[in-house]
């Protein structure tokens, strides 16, 4: 998804250049290359004076291919999706802002404009910042970014970043190129350009949040590229690696965490970086600061303070790669105090405001507990987790890898209550916690009938409820067999309804056989 340095208005005017003055409020376009949509959608205001042209920044550009003057935000972005005008910006304007990037010649370096300096913006804008603007906007059209690719548009900003001494000018340079980066095709070019990929990897050394959110995204699309080589070898040096972290441990923006997260991401399912930087960055303690982030994401929902819901996700979804990613998978499993946290998750009360969290949670738990029947032990004596488990059914729906997972998880609790020498009164609180949640269950079976026969779904994956289900029944089965008195005894004070126990049973043969 591109980036927008600004939110800009969409209105615009267009007359005839040949008009008559006294029809400057008129509007009639009869060349064929202009969409007629563009009628209907500007001839509503005349165009501005040369004072509120200033006052909102905008500009005026001519076509010499339509004869036709068009006053506007130049963003396409701005109307329906079917009726973009990219015809409205006329190729030779783009030519001069991406020539306009450049200081004057005999400014050198010091010369570069966009300094923050106050009387700027009194005068009524930065004339460079606007230019730069406009072309970060332009730049999230792959028809525009291509043709500013084809004139030198990377070549303009390697020359700049490396002796910018504003943010603002820095900022604007980074959102252009991750805006052309998000265009798949143009990727390769970022990375070919002479010295850009370092100029772009010193960056990280700035303190500006808004700066490094728009390295961190440039990073991650350049090592899902074809390309992604050129970035590794960049990012390959220990005091990188340093900096990368010590941004997604520090920061308090949360666009820039939620950006350095989707950089690690990009980091551990890169095939080319993952073996690379993943070690190097493990070394260098990305655990701890892993388990402090998501510790403090924690506390916050748990304080009922503002979160940010995608961080949590992102947090644990790096998590769960980091557990497929061999020999990594150990770090993660051998981390107590970060499966621990893990499973605070899936104890976590208000479900639909962490929704894709609690099921990575689960997902990543499925994969620890084969290796860890310690942590099994732990689970099948806390309830809070096992009502957190079954309060998920609802969530995962048709993702097949969730379900599998929640099943598994909870195959795995029943077997251990079940052959440990753990007590009645246990297995009176898991029947107890299942009877609470049959709706639920129920109500997950339905939505899965056929799923023997879906071809395209792994085989386990049906096993592995149909062993689950199994359990379940067993283990009402001895509740109803072993305590039927207690049940009797209790059915009028508690509600407890056995029958709904029986039908429920009943109504698992045909999954189970």
């Amino acid at each position: 998804m591109a980036s927008s340095p600004s939110d800009h208005l969409s209105s615009l005017a267009v007359h005839d250049t040949g008009a008559d003055d006294r029809e400057e409020n008129k509007m009639t376009v009869e060349h064929p290359q202009v969409d007629p949509f563009l009628a209907s959608f500007v001839a509503i205001s005349p165009i501005p004076s040369k004072a509120e042209q200033q006052s909102i920044g905008k500009v005026l550009v001519i076509s010499e291919t339509c004869k036709t003057t068009y006053w506007g935000s130049l963003l396409s972005t701005h109307l329906p999706s079917d009726k973009r005008l990219e015809s409205t910006v006329d190729p030779g304007y783009i030519i001069s802002l991406i020539r306009g990037l450049l200081p004057p010649r005999d400014c050198g370096s010091g010369g570069l404009p966009g300094r923050d300096e106050p009387s700027a913006a009194e005068e009524g804008g930065d004339p460079w910042e606007d230019g730069g603007c406009v072309l970060w906007d332009l730049a999230a059209s792959k028809c525009h970014a291509e043709f500013m690719v084809k004139n030198l548009v990377l070549e303009v900003l390697s020359s700049i970043l490396p002796v910018s001494k504003s943010v603002r000018v820095t900022e604007i340079c980074l959102g252009i190129i991750a805006n052309l980066a998000c265009h798949g095709s143009l990727n390769d070019a970022v990375a070919s350009t002479n010295g850009l990929v370092d100029a772009i990897v010193d960056q990280l050394f700035l303190d500006d949040s808004a700066c490094l959110t728009e390295v961190c995204w440039i990073l991650s699309l350049g090592l899902q590229s074809s390309a992604s080589n050129s970035w590794v070898g960049a990012l390959q040096h220990e005091h990188i690696a340093e900096r990368v972290i010590w941004i997604l441990g520090n920061t308090l923006n949360y666009q820039l965490l939620e950006k350095s997260l989707e950089l690690l991401l990009a980091i551990i399912e890169s095939q080319d970086g993952g073996p690379v930087l993943l070690p190097l960055l493990i070394k260098l303690g990305l655990e701890n600061h892993f388990v402090r982030l998501l510790t403090s994401e924690l506390s916050k929902i748990q304080e009922e303070r503002s979160f940010d819901g995608e961080c949590l996700s992102l947090h644990l979804k790096s998590a769960f790669r980091r557990c497929q990613t061999a020999p990594y998978s150990q770090v993660i499993s051998s981390n107590e105090e970060l499966i621990q946290l893990v499973c605070s998750v899936v104890k976590l009360r208000d479900k639909v405001e962490v929704a894709t969290s609690s099921i990575m949670a689960i997902v990543i738990v499925a994969n620890v507990l084969p290796d860890d029947p310690n942590l099994t032990c732990e689970l099948s004596l806390d309830l809070l987790f096992l009502h957190g488990l079954l309060d998920t059914f609802p969530l995962i729906d048709d993702d097949f890898q969730a379900r599998n997972a929640l099943w598994s998880v909870l195959e795995k609790l029943l077997v251990h209550v079940q052959g440990s020498d753990m007590g009645s009164s246990i297995l009176q609180q898991y029947a107890l916690a299942l009877l609470e949640k049959l709706d639920l269950i129920m109500a997950d079976l339905d939505n899965h009938p056929l799923e023997d026969s879906i071809e395209d779904k792994p085989q386990h994956a049906s096993n592995t409820s149909a062993s689950s289900l199994r359990r379940v029944v067993s283990l009402f089965d001895w509740w109803i067999s072993e305590r039927l008195g207690l049940i009797k005894d209790v059915v009028k004070d508690d509600g407890i309804d056995v029958g709904k126990v029986n039908r429920f049973m009943q109504y698992c043969q045909k999954f189970i056989g």
